[in-house]
């Protein structure tokens, strides 16, 4: 009886609680996750440019305020800390991989909607976790500087300069970024599979997370690869001016879709 029931729900489209069975990545599947991504984003491009373009312009709002106040050295730290809030802003882009993966009609109304019943209340305990993370990252770049720097702040061209040519600078940009690193693996380790499982299943959101986690501990070197394409991906488009975000970020919310899909059993 309950079988026919959930049958039934499985037909008419009504998420189903079911078992999260995690799987073994093969070789090729991140690769051809990334060549998914760039079809669903050639597919529906409207919607994978309108989230990297307003990505950009975050961050070019975040340089203009910190030339205004003085505080360059915190554009940098901002920047990076993009990697720890694109897997809950991507949302809209795993739910529009989800649409043209069964064939549903896409529409702006139609997909924020469904991000906000699908997702719900569980989705937000992972916008806080996310937003926790970023905040976490800032406060301990800031500790940092204080530790190498003091409350002396250079101007940016002599801050690279020192950065890249003494000792000091060196070790300050190792160990920052060395940390920095770890605590953008643990929020990966966490969030690879979380966001877009919540959407897709009704699940809450600390079974997402352990069944994100075990993810990663099954499938250790081909995450860890996902996790520094994910990092070169992100580095271009800081590199470019911040302009190769716009399509960087979708390309990759559009392929973690189907990383989650290789990942974890229908």
């Amino acid at each position: 009886m309950e079988e026919n029931a959930q049958a039934a729900a499985g037909e008419s489209g009504t998420r189903v609680r079911r078992e999260v069975v995690v799987r073994q990545l093969q070789k090729d599947d991140i690769f051809n996750s990334l060549v998914a991504g760039w079809d669903d984003l050639k597919a529906a491009p409207k919607y994978g440019l309108t989230v990297g373009l307003l990505h950009t312009l975050c961050g070019w709002i975040a340089i203009f305020f910190a030339k205004l106040s003085g505080l360059n050295y915190f554009t940098y730290p901002f920047l990076t800390g993009i990697a720890l809030v694109v897997p809950f802003s991507a949302a809209v882009l795993y739910e529009v991989s989800r649409r043209l993966e069964v064939g549903e009609p896409l529409s702006w109304g139609a997909v924020l909607r469904s991000v906000k019943t699908s997702g719900g209340r569980d989705l937000g305990w992972m916008c806080l976790i996310s937003l926790f993370s970023f905040i976490l990252w800032i406060d301990y770049s800031f500790f940092l500087y204080l530790m190498f720097y003091g409350a002396h702040m250079p101007d940016p061209a002599q801050f690279v300069q020192e950065a890249l040519s003494t000792p000091k600078g060196i070790t300050f940009i190792l160990v920052g970024n060395v940390i920095g690193g770890g605590i953008a693996f643990v929020v990966f380790s966490i969030s690879v599979v979380s966001c877009p499982l919540l959407l897709d299943r009704d699940v809450d959101f600390v079974t997402a997370m352990i069944a994100s986690v075990k993810s990663v501990l099954m499938n250790p070197w081909p995450l860890l690869a996902w996790a520094l394409l994910i990092a070169l991906f992100l580095a271009f488009g800081l590199l470019s001016g911040l302009l190769g975000l716009t399509l960087v970020l979708p390309l990759l919310g559009h392929a973690s879709w189907h990383v989650y899909r290789k990942l974890i059993e229908p």
